[in-house]
């Protein structure tokens, strides 16, 4: 078998249309585009949303809500996640997102307190809940707040 001898399976492939090709094509004249209209024209192309004049669906719903540019994107952790890792790691958010505990640090980590821990760490975060930071320093750990 050779690359030159390949060829696609009988049936698989349809011959191009030729249309425009005059009257004894059954595609001629006008080409299979109908009479006159913006649709017939070559280049023609409706843009998004276009309901054919009618009030498009954009326009008819109501805007609501808005985007607040001064919010802050904190990914949370909980102390059961952090109980995974060995005793006496330092808990840093590029070991977290080794870890895959979070995605990203976007503005910051807060630590919150569901789960229990067992094992001693050194945690950095941005935040800690009041009971995050109590079960951490119970465990024999410690909770270092980072700057932003």
């Amino acid at each position: 078998m050779n690359l030159e001898s390949l060829k696609p399976a009988a049936g698989s492939l349809k011959a191009k249309r030729r249309i425009g090709r005059g009257p004894g094509s059954g595609r001629g004249k006008t080409a299979g585009r109908g009479h006159k209209g913006a649709k017939s024209r070559s280049g023609y192309s409706r843009r998004r949303g276009f309901e054919g004049g009618q009030m498009p669906l954009i326009r008819r719903v109501p805007k609501r809500g808005f985007t607040n540019i001064f919010s802050k994107r904190i990914e949370t952790v909980n102390v059961s996640d952090l109980g995974k890792l060995p005793e006496g790691t330092v808990v840093t958010p590029e070991l977290l997102i080794a870890q895959r505990l979070i995605r990203k640090h976007y503005d910051g980590i807060k630590v919150l307190g569901d789960g229990e821990l067992g094992t001693k760490l050194v945690v950095q975060a941005h935040q800690f809940s009041a009971s995050a930071k109590a079960k951490i320093e119970a465990a024999g750990g410690t909770a270092e707040e980072l700057k932003a």
